[in-house]
């Protein structure tokens, strides 16, 4: 059976994403990965090789699986219609982040079944069962239509992660060289634990756990990263050193092994400040960057979001990673309430910090999340395309185009040029002129963004 899965493009509306960065679709690997070896898979990634049609007539799969977060519902809608269009008796499923927490949003005549929860099993079922030609009633994680109307299931259970097989990676070998992160290219990405365990009110991730940190054994991982080719790794957790037992000995494997590596992954100031040790340790075996969440510049915006951490433990974080050498990838909020006093308070905090690189997301009510749920009655904005962290999908205190002009000033103003200019040192000078013209396209797209609106 010839079975092709997709990744998703975000729609032209959307601004940022796979334009800033570009992960490989690791979820799609896995999903691949639980396939048994008699059926011919096929992962395309869209936001690379655009060419569906032509990949339909050529390849002539029985089954299309589409993975994608809120942002690609509609265009997760439009690629169905298209498998649809060109065969009406493929079998459409559609798994993912936004599947799982709003499912009823894929009730479409062109989605055949939505897969809940982790996708590894309920897929290799469904594919089970078109093979033999049994109904896929009774598939845990698995919603099906009956009679036009989507019978939404529980999410299928979480897997030990051990025991989950290891990616298809040999099925985007054709894409390696494209996956990056800024200057960090080619980049491969890996998962090594699920789930988080604080509560962030704008985040679900850890709804999707069930509350619970799941982790990969050290030895599991490195056996994982001893296969990876490409000289980069981004760590795809939700939050990679919240056990610092377990980072600490995976790091002393690393070592042991003698993997080289250049990594790239998320931590949360509170733990960077709990051990410092540990980030020592693993700027020893390549750690290059650390994504921290900052959020906000007041304590009082990071309580709204029950972020758990405060400003002092994200000053700390950073002085930490300064005095180590770790590159920061800053992340900050905007909430659309902020004045232009706040835009300027928030772009002299950010300055004094001396960072190098920093974003600024417009603090999003995601479906699935406490803060959707606080807020749902005065969401302007439901086009889906638009929760790309960059539109506001609430109301602003500033009229929308000064909204989104102070966004953009807060990118072209808030680091140091001496910063800037020790962080443009790192980038080969081949990749300059082509990061410097996506970045001059996303921040004019940014201050356009009312008129999407």
């Amino acid at each position: 059976m010839n079975i092709l899965l997709l990744q998703p493009a975000m729609a032209a509306s959307a601004i940022g994403g796979d334009n800033v960065s570009l992960f490989e679709p690791l979820a799609l690997e896995y999903l691949a990965a639980g396939i048994p070896a008699e059926h011919d898979i096929r992962i395309v990634d869209l936001r690379i090789d655009p060419h569906l049609d032509r990949i339909l007539a050529s390849f002539e799969p029985q089954v299309v699986g589409v993975t994608g977060y809120t942002v690609h519902v509609n265009p997760v809608k439009t690629l169905c219609e298209r498998v649809k269009t060109w065969r009406p008796d493929v079998l459409t499923v559609v798994g993912g982040h936004h599947a799982t927490v709003w499912p009823q949003d894929l009730a479409s005549p062109c989605i055949d079944l939505v897969v809940r929860g982790e996708g590894i099993g309920p897929f290799r079922e469904i594919v089970s069962r078109l093979e033999k030609g049994l109904s896929y009633e009774g598939i845990k994680g698995a919603c099906h239509k009956i009679g036009g109307r989507l019978l939404t299931t529980e999410p299928a259970p979480i897997a030990d992660l051990d025991s989950v097989p290891m990616p298809a990676r040999h099925l985007t070998s054709s894409y390696r060289g494209k996956y990056f992160s800024e200057w960090m290219r080619p980049l491969a990405s890996i998962r090594t634990s699920k789930g988080c365990p604080h509560r962030c009110n704008f985040c679900a991730q850890w709804k999707l756990s069930d509350g619970r940190y799941l982790r990969r054994s050290p030895e599991s991982v490195v056996e994982e990263l001893a296969g990876i080719q490409e000289p980069c790794v981004f760590f795809a957790d939700d939050e990679s050193l919240y056990d610092t037992a377990r980072m600490r000995r995976l790091a002393e494997l690393i070592r042991e092994v003698g993997i080289k590596k250049r990594y790239f992954l998320y931590a949360r100031s509170e733990t960077i400040v709990r051990a410092p040790e540990l980030l020592e340790l693993w700027r020893a075996v390549g750690l290059e960057r650390v994504f921290i969440g900052l959020e906000f510049f007041r304590e009082c915006d990071l309580e709204y979001v029950h972020k758990g951490s405060t400003v002092a433990d994200n000053e700390r974080a950073i002085a930490i990673l300064k005095t180590l050498g770790i590159e920061i990838y800053a992340s900050f909020m905007v909430r659309p309430e902020f004045t232009r006093d706040d835009f300027e308070a928030f772009r002299r905090y950010v300055r004094s910090l001396k960072l190098s690189f920093a974003t600024f997301s417009v603090l999003t009510p995601l479906p699935g999340t406490d803060l959707y749920d606080e807020v749902k009655d005065q969401i302007v904005d439901h086009n889906y395309d638009h929760v790309d962290f960059v539109h506001t999908l609430l109301p602003t205190a500033l009229p929308p185009r000064e909204f989104y002009a102070e966004c953009a000033r807060l990118y072209e103003r808030s680091l140091p040029l001496s910063s800037r200019l020790s962080l443009l040192r790192k980038i080969p000078l081949r990749d300059l002129p082509a990061l410097q013209a996506k970045g001059s396209r996303f921040r004019r797209r940014l201050r356009e963004a009312h008129l999407d609106q």
